[in-house]
């Protein structure tokens, strides 16, 4: 793979061919721009990324999570670049800067969550259960053909926001190649074989509706291509992800130790072992402010896990350009240890605390609930006209215009349970439960942290 091929600024349905140019606003930076502008961001503004939101603290949606790993993954793009630039002098001479490596990076770590359902991993699996667990959901599987069960009984956020940048039916987000590229975490479909030594290939990164998209996208940019429909990374990929994997260590601690469920000292401990050296506690205990405190610590901890992870890449980028290296940038540092014992006290003590774990079970609730109300419901009205009964009718009214609209264009039952999907996932928590309560008439039970 070379830099030129993989930094490409087209988007789909250009007609012309695109040329690099030092302009005040880059290609890059309008992906950006796009995505801070779009409904689909704004919304994650009431998605859980890991706590419900209690009431006497603040704690991190899906959208503050997103501004700060975008945030993080411009520093490590602009770092790289300014190397890269060195390396490969031609990347100058076609009008690339290290602000379009910053740029890039920032524009795909912004959009990293995008396809992520309400209520975060519970979400998820609920919709994927749908199909496999239930006899309504399992139904389909004689409908539609293997590839295509293959993506809904795996739901995967990934591949979700994928077909949320593309959709052409609402006209899509268009970002440019190199930030499609960038986002696309798991280059690979879902009926691809799983290669347990390589990373990327872990999960799948977009449904089988977007495979001719895919192919020209992987075309264009030169990516090696692994054979039966899975490809290697997108170089700054590894920026991306190493971003989010900063972000959430760092500050899902931070989250945890604020609503007290774990102890300030030991979360200073193990932020500490980050910092190494520059870890000063004599000058972090003049503040009596936890917060302050642990502000300060998350600032050292971030800015020496950039440096780290921007150092490896550099040492790697070749053996990354040819696809040798397939790993997460964080488990390869030197402060991957560290890291690793933050994972470990957080699924202990954070991701499986009471309130977490209530909230996941209330959304596994909701949504395997408004999947199968959504799904039967348009189902029986394009497709079983015998069982569209009043109550299916009223439930397929309470769909959105846009959403009706695309359903009466489909032309597939695969196609059909894909906008279903587009629309569960798309939902905000707060508006799922209130989905849940009209169709149902039953309350969740809410828990104060």
């Amino acid at each position: 793979m070379n830099w030129i091929q993989l930094l490409s600024p087209k988007r789909f349905g250009d007609k012309t061919e695109v040329v690099v140019a030092n302009d005040s606003r880059s290609r890059f930076e309008q992906d950006y721009d796009r995505l801070i502008f779009s409904h689909p961001f704004r919304k994650l503004q009431d998605k859980t990324q890991v706590f419900p939101l209690p009431e006497d603290d603040f704690v991190h949606t899906r959208l503050t999570h997103s501004l700060e790993v975008s945030s993080v993954g411009r520093s490590l793009g602009k770092a790289v670049g300014e190397q890269l630039l060195k390396k490969y002098p031609e990347l100058a001479e076609s009008g690339y800067t290290f602000h379009d490596f910053g740029g890039i990076v920032a524009a795909a770590s912004l959009a990293h969550d995008l396809g992520n359902p309400p209520f975060g991993h519970s979400g998820e699996t609920a919709i994927s259960s749908f199909f496999t667990d239930s006899a309504k959901g399992q139904q389909f599987q004689q409908l539609v053909d293997e590839k295509e069960w293959s993506d809904l009984i795996s739901f995967e956020g990934n591949a979700q926001g994928f077909r949320i940048l593309n959709d052409e039916a609402n006209g899509g987000l268009r970002l440019t190649f190199a930030a499609l590229g960038a986002f696309t975490k798991y280059p690979k479909s879902s009926h691809a074989p799983k290669n347990a030594q390589r990373k990327s290939q872990k999960k799948y990164g977009y449904y089988r509706s977007n495979l001719d998209q895919f192919v020209e996208l992987a075309t264009t940019m030169g990516l090696h291509s692994l054979g039966q429909e899975s490809w290697v990374r997108h170089p700054l990929t590894f920026l991306v992800e190493a971003a989010d994997d900063i972000c959430y260590n760092i500050i899902d601690l931070e989250d945890g130790c604020r609503l007290g469920l774990v102890p300030y000292e030991q979360a200073r401990d193990l932020i500490a072992a980050i910092i190494g050296d520059s870890y000063d506690e004599e000058k972090l205990e003049r503040s009596e402010d936890v917060n302050q405190k642990l502000g300060l610590l998350r600032a050292l901890a971030i800015s020496k896990l950039i440096q780290q992870c921007v150092i490896l890449f550099l040492e790697k980028e070749e053996s990354i350009l040819s696809g040798a290296f397939d790993g997460a940038l964080t488990d390869h540092i030197p402060a991957a240890e560290a890291l690793s014992n933050i994972s470990s006290l957080s699924i202990k003590k954070i991701y499986r605390s009471k309130q977490v774990l209530e909230r996941e079970a209330g959304g596994f609730e909701v949504i395997g609930k408004l999947m199968e109300s959504f799904c039967m419901a348009s189902y029986c009205k394009y497709y079983d006209k015998n069982a569209h009964t009043p109550r299916m009718k009223s439930i397929y009214r309470l769909l959105p215009p846009a959403i009706q609209n695309k359903l009466e264009k489909q032309d597939a039952i695969y196609e059909l349970l894909l906008i279903i999907m587009d629309f569960i996932s798309s939902l905000t928590d707060s508006y799922a439960i209130k989905l849940y309560k009209t169709i149902y008439g039953f309350s969740l039970p809410t828990s104060k942290v």
